[in-house]
């Protein structure tokens, strides 16, 4: 039986190691060019030749999704501090509005592996020209082996919108940058339909607080959502907001500077913990819990 266990290793290891062969820009050509239909990481490379790894989803809608980046907030009682690489690391400062840049630079941090125990962005997030994105919320310090099944809510695009803004959010985000006093209340980037893998309209509602749950519309994906302070908001995750642009409790990473002391990468998930009006902090589950990013 040992030996056996040995020998399964081995070949599992050195089939795992074959993958280091490959050639190409995306899961979607890995899949295309090599036949390849198993969840895992995979090795891919840049246009400049660069190697990296990520985590390819080669099972959902069709399979070819590359996880180009993930949003782990990893304190929620810091604001705006170390950590905070999609919003600001350097405090709540209006003399910043751009804060660390992350959403809009070629700046590449972290391991596909800990994507959930940390951030993280490879260069595929600026390199691959995609059509459509998935969005996983997957919770904190998951293996990679189950993130699929342990995730809360889990959705994709159809309609091939990155087509309209470069192919990928480092293009969309040049359009419309994520920063302080970059437009009024209310005005937003494009609101995108989703279809569910896992979760649904309602189920999606829930993981936010009952006050923002009158301010949104479930089923979008959102970009650069602007609150009533003017600061921005990057990603609204799964819902599109209709009124009240409270969108510092439901949507995540941002700038340098949010006004008030909402700042940080899930920017005032926590509201109610400060001891103001209750009703405004997202759940538990939504708040320790990973975003990661996928293109196609």
């Amino acid at each position: 039986m040992s030996q056996n266990l040995t020998r399964t290793n081995f070949e599992q290891l050195e089939k795992l190691s074959n993958r280091s062969r490959y050639v190409a820009r995306s899961c979607k050509e890995i899949q295309d060019r090599y036949h390849e239909h198993e969840d895992g990481l995979y090795f891919l490379t840049t246009a400049n030749g660069m190697v990296y790894q990520t985590f390819c989803d080669m099972t959902t809608a069709g399979g070819g999704w590359t996880l180009v980046a993930s949003v782990h907030e990893n304190s929620i009682y810091g604001r705006c501090t170390v950590g905070d690489r999609w919003s600001s690391q350097q405090g709540n400062n209006a003399n910043l509005p751009d804060g660390d840049g992350n959403w809009s630079n070629r700046n590449t941090f972290g391991a596909a592996e800990g994507a959930t125990s940390d951030d993280f962005k490879n260069p595929g997030y600026y390199e691959i020209r995609a059509e459509d994105m998935s969005v996983w919320h997957v919770p904190n310090n998951f293996p990679l082996e189950h993130w699929n099944l342990a995730a809360i809510l889990r959705y994709h695009t159809e309609n091939h919108f990155l087509r309209l803004y470069g192919g990928n959010l480092f293009q969309m985000f040049s359009q419309y940058p994520v920063r302080y006093n970059v437009g009024s209340p209310g005005n937003r980037g494009p609101a995108i339909p989703i279809v569910y893998d896992h979760g649904d309209k309602e189920s999606t509602k829930m993981l936010y607080g009952p006050n923002p749950r009158g301010e949104f519309e479930p089923g979008f994906i959102t970009f650069r959502a602007i609150n009533n302070e003017r600061a921005a908001m990057a990603i609204c995750s799964g819902v599109k907001p209709v009124r009240g642009y409270n969108t510092e409790h439901y949507c995540i990473g941002g700038g340098g500077y949010f006004y008030t002391d909402q700042c940080g990468d899930f920017p005032s998930f926590d509201w109610d913990r400060l001891g103001r009006e209750q009703g405004w902090s997202a759940s538990k589950e939504m708040t320790e819990a990973a975003v990661l990013l996928f293109y196609r």
